[in-house]
């Protein structure tokens, strides 16, 4: 079996799932402080009990996700060294800033989150309460800021020179500020927002097509719809820079997701189908001109092909199939997000309807699978490089032969945590549901 045959193959798929289960707690907990704190910020203005409601149920929630997050993180940090030791030895001293950093972002997060939650009804006046969730929100950016700044590193390599194999000369701040950073951290922090608002939003959607018609859920599903439409326009204009970046920087993993085999101009755009052994693509739809505007803002412009470059460093040609992933989901939830605030503008009921309320809460696992794509184009777009050429995975990985044993044991793990966080969430709300919370506290049950 090549899981305990090649140790290699064995370290990339135990990073790939391990990466994968991280990604989703990740994901939510960079989105879920901001929806927190929009919440409760609305909940004031309007002095409105179920959006402060909103706030603080969400925030139990949010616990729980974080307590995870650090499990699969602390893993994520462990499996770098074990099973990358001589990406780490070459370019350990390089990352270790912002790897630092994002463990300070996290303490200063979690600190003003334990405050946060111990301070409930201890403020007269909420606002200052919910200036105390202000760092939260920012500590889990700041979070995502750095830990993807080494991703951006590992994609467009700066700050440092290579004398007799070894780094020199380093300035992590260069590295840190690498070219990819703009585009990544931008992408990465509003799908974590779009994610995060989608998810809610599922969640309300199918509390109503579980007959609560409790207006608490129809203003959660209402708020966070809306916030999913502005997140999710936000990240398309992101995505266009980002295919720019790949185009002047990466053009040879742009090339892969396209299937863009020769350097041509006018060249199309090709979404889905299939490529044949001779790599001519059958059943794919094409749109003329699309990939030279994707690259260059410019139907006429020349377009890198994968021609330009040898065989052995060319990606996978999979990732065409994740990028198209991707796109759909992504202007699909656009235009399922656009419809119900248009619906919702306009007083036309269909949006109210059950059948267009489980399309909202098929968003919700639409838009984390978008993630999980995008991150796997990322990733396995860069191949054959750990660190765009400088050092391929192949001479960056250990050569263990227990790495495929661990796979099973991350595995089983993984999957303990996976069915305790739904078991602990499904308690929590559960025998809190939201009609006795608001009755306690005095608030309307309609």
């Amino acid at each position: 079996m090549l899981l305990f045959e090649d140790p290699v193959f064995s370290s990339r798929m135990l990073t790939l799932l391990t990466l994968t289960f991280h990604v989703i707690f990740a994901t939510l907990g960079v989105g879920l402080p901001l929806m927190i704190m929009i919440a409760q910020w609305v909940g004031i203005k309007k002095n409105d009990l179920h959006y402060i409601m909103m706030a603080r149920r969400w925030a139990r929630g949010f616990v729980v996700l974080v307590a995870v997050g650090v499990v699969t993180g602390t893993a994520i940090g462990l499996q770098l060294a074990l099973l990358w030791p001589n990406f780490m030895e070459l370019a350990g001293h390089v990352i270790a800033l912002p790897l630092f950093m994002e463990v300070f972002a996290f303490f200063f997060e979690a600190i003003f989150l334990g405050i946060y939650l111990y301070t409930w009804d201890r403020f007269e006046n909420q606002r200052k309460h919910l200036l105390l969730l202000v760092p939260v929100a920012v500590g889990a950016t700041m979070s995502a800021f750095f830990i993807t700044t080494v991703n951006g590193f590992m994609n467009a390599p700066a700050g440092f020179n290579i004398v007799d194999g070894q780094m020199t000369g380093v300035s992590p701040i260069e590295a840190m500020f690498n070219v990819a950073t703009p585009t990544k951290v931008a992408h990465v922090i509003s799908t974590a927002f779009m994610t995060a608002a989608f998810v809610l939003a599922a969640i309300a959607a199918y509390r109503l097509i579980r007959g609560s018609n409790h207006v608490y859920h129809k203003k959660a599903l209402h708020m966070t719809m809306k916030l999913g439409l502005i997140f999710a326009v936000a990240t398309a204009i992101i995505g266009d820079f980002s295919g720019k970046y790949l185009a002047e920087h990466q053009p040879e993993k742009l090339a892969a997701a396209e299937w863009h085999f020769e350097t041509e101009e006018e060249a199309p755009l090709i979404l889905w189908g299939i490529l044949d052994d001779d790599q001519e693509v059958r059943y794919g739809i094409e749109i003329p001109y699309a990939l030279s505007i994707l690259a260059h803002n410019d139907p006429t412009a020349e377009v890198i092909g994968l021609n330009e470059y040898p065989e052995e460093e060319h990606p996978p040609m999979f990732v065409h199939y994740l990028f198209d992933i991707m796109i759909t989901i992504g202007m699909w939830m656009i235009v399922l997000s656009l419809a119900y605030w248009f619906a919702m503008r306009r007083g036309w009921n269909f949006v109210k309807k059950n059948w267009f309320r489980w399309l909202i809460v098929l968003g919700g696992p639409l838009s984390m699978l978008a993630i999980q794509a995008g991150w796997w184009m990322t990733e396995f777009g860069r191949q054959p490089w750990i660190l765009r050429g400088v050092m391929t995975v192949q001479e960056a990985a250990t050569q263990s032969n227990y790495v495929g044993h661990m796979f099973f044991v991350f595995a089983g793990l993984y999957l303990i945590l996976g069915i305790g966080v739904a078991v602990v969430l499904r308690k929590v709300f559960k025998n809190h549901p939201v009609e006795e919370e608001l009755a306690e506290q005095g608030g309307d049950q309609s």
